[in-house]
Parts: structure tokens; sequence; C-alpha cells
């Protein structure tokens, strides 16, 4: 899946007619999602305030370890789908990169404030700290690395 950047994803939303034409959009972006292995779906790896099961996992890139690559699983398609925009926006990125991700822009700029509920607006908020979180964790397991 090549990544694209938010610009680019608003641009495709923007082709769209209707919030039909888009949730569709999402559930396929959920379907080419990479499968995750089964040994990530850890604890450690879900995100406990989502309604639906999500699991993150983070890595160092193996080509640049200051680079995270992200893997995702869930339960729902719709989420499924916002997880693998998340991850199209975040893979591969430093973590200086993702700290910056401003989840209030992509709900502005993509609409997805006005179609998902505020539960699931919490949960989203929950996959990105997440991700956040890891990527941080990644970062400092590289950075023991190399002392």
């Amino acid at each position: 899946m090549p990544m694209r950047s938010l610009d680019e994803i608003v641009a495709s939303f923007e082709l769209m007619d209707d919030w039909e034409q888009r949730y569709e959009y999402l559930v396929h972006m959920g379907e080419q999602l990479p499968s995750m292995a089964d040994t990530h779906k850890t604890e450690d790896n879900r995100v406990k305030a989502c309604m639906s099961k999500v699991w993150v996992h983070a890595s160092p890139n193996s080509a640049d370890n200051k680079r995270i690559h992200y893997q995702g699983d869930c339960d729902t398609s719709i989420i499924k789908g916002v997880l693998a925009l998340l991850i199209e926006l975040v893979q591969d990125k430093t973590v200086a990169e993702i700290e910056v991700l401003d989840l209030d822009e992509i709900f502005q700029r993509l609409h997805l404030d006005e179609h998902l509920s505020p539960n699931r607006h919490i949960g989203i908020y929950a996959i990105v700290e997440l991700m956040k979180a890891q990527s941080r964790a990644c970062a400092r397991a590289a950075d023991q690395d190399v002392a």
C-alpha cells in the first residue's frame, strides 16, 4: 500500500459525493491493511479505551531504526479503516513526525467528526495515544542499543 500524505487522503475523500461512499472507502482501506501476526495481539498492544478490539504494534524500521513501522488489526470494519488510515499517516516516520500528528485536523479535514459517534472518537484518540507511546518506547530502545 503506497503511503500518502493527509492532503492526498483528503483529496481522495473529496472525490466522493457522500458519507456512504467515504464509509465504504474507509472499510476498503481496512480490508487492505496487511494482516498482523497473532503474536503481536497482546494486552500491551491492545487499545483499552476503544469499544472495538484494536491492536497496534510498533517496531523500528529494519532499514532505519530512527523510523517506526506499525502493524495493526481491529475486529470492526469502520475502525479498522480508520486504523489503516492512521497507520498510513505515520508509517515509517520518525518519533518527532509521529508526535505532531493532529487527530483533530484529521477529523475535521475528512469530516469524520460529523459522522463518528463520541465513543468512537474516544477510541480513536486512544489509538493515536498508544501509537505515540509505542514510538517513544521504540526510540528509547534504539537509543539504549546505541549506548
